[in-house]
């Protein structure tokens, strides 16, 4: 479960995410952790429930990966807008949106989001195709913030996407001590810029770049095995009889776009 979506940044780490796209949806760790990561978020945010296409929030997906979180955030919103930086996992989410059950409210755009006008995202107007571009209720995102280079620079991304009073609620492992090193065996480290998200400084980036009514909270916990000594998995992948089984916590990242006045 190295992560749900891309790294977000240029180079090995989106390599490595093109190459595992095929067979992404296959590990039955990431279908649970996109369930979890959905349920902390609907608990919070009580406007995520059955709704149509003309009802319902507009929200952002980044880091969307093969689209497991967004498919089953479909049924609860009026569109999902689910990006991701990897191409490789956009063309995997594109072929899933062709099957007959397959939610017709999601919308699958590969870019690496540096600028809320980016013309890859819907206008806010539909007869006005060059004109503002589309803000949003809800910004989510899961098992992305550890690959970011720059935090700060995508949450002011992410600030300039919503409309005002719209909020995210960004999921991601807990950097919770040197144990959290180990979520990634070595051979996946690729893209990977910090072991999980320290509480109290996420909390404090977001403040700086302008959020308010922040609140970082730890929302459920994964057991997982892990290598026991650094190298142990040499495809990243355990093998029978290897590793130790390690509980690590999740935290939900929250915080609004202040109204205006």
């Amino acid at each position: 479960m190295a992560t749900a979506a891309s790294s977000f940044q240029k180079g090995s780490g989106n390599d490595r995410f093109n190459a595992e796209a095929l067979n992404w949806d296959k590990n039955p760790l990431v279908h649970e952790a996109s369930k979890q990561a959905l349920k902390a978020i609907s608990a919070r945010f009580p406007a995520l429930k059955p709704s149509s296409e003309t009802t319902g929030l507009n929200v952002l997906e980044i880091g969307c990966g093969t689209g497991l979180l967004s498919f089953i955030t479909a049924p609860l919103v009026k569109q999902v807008v689910a990006i991701d930086a990897a191409p490789g996992m956009i063309e995997v989410l594109k072929e899933k949106l062709k099957k007959q059950d397959a939610p017709s409210n999601v919308l699958p755009v590969a870019v690496l989001l540096e600028d809320p006008e980016d013309p890859s995202l819907p206008p806010a107007n539909a007869a006005d195709p060059n004109g503002p571009r589309l803000k949003f209720d809800l910004i989510t995102s899961h098992l992305v913030l550890h690959h970011v280079p720059d935090l700060k620079g995508l949450l002011t991304t992410m600030l300039g996407c919503l409309k005002h009073g719209g909020s995210v609620a960004l999921t991601d492992f807990e950097d919770y001590g040197p144990e959290a090193k180990s979520f990634h065996p070595q051979a996946k480290l690729a893209g990977v810029e910090r072991h999980g998200i320290h509480a109290k400084t996420m909390a404090a980036l977001l403040k700086e770049v302008g959020f308010s009514n922040v609140r970082v909270e730890r929302a459920w916990s994964v057991d997982k095995t892990v290598e026991s000594f650094e190298g142990e998995f040499e495809n990243g992948r355990p093998q029978p009889g290897q590793g130790v089984t390690r509980n690590f916590p999740f935290v939900i990242c929250m915080g609004e776009q202040k109204h205006n006045g």
